[in-house]
């Protein structure tokens, strides 16, 4: 599945990934390969990926993240 993560000024990754976590504002939640579509709000945290085997994780503040057709769209702020 590919991953983008995006804010105003730029692209701030984008690749294909394993799997997402990320902070939504009910709590935590994974976002796997063939997930069903889903739009949430991000709370403060962790957005946390795996690309290549290896784990990636960034802070973030607050955003929106939608999942679609097996790309999960990270906006943040």
């Amino acid at each position: 599945m590919v991953l983008k993560i995006i804010s105003p000024e730029r692209v701030v990754y984008q690749g294909e990934v394993e799997s997402v976590t990320l902070p939504g504002a009910l709590g935590l939640f994974m976002v796997l390969k063939d997930h069903a579509p889903l739009v949430s709000t991000l709370s403060p945290g962790r957005v946390v990926y795996v690309a290549g085997g290896a784990e990636h994780a960034m802070v973030v503040e607050r955003g929106v993240v939608e999942v679609r057709d097996n790309e999960v769209v990270v906006c943040i702020s």
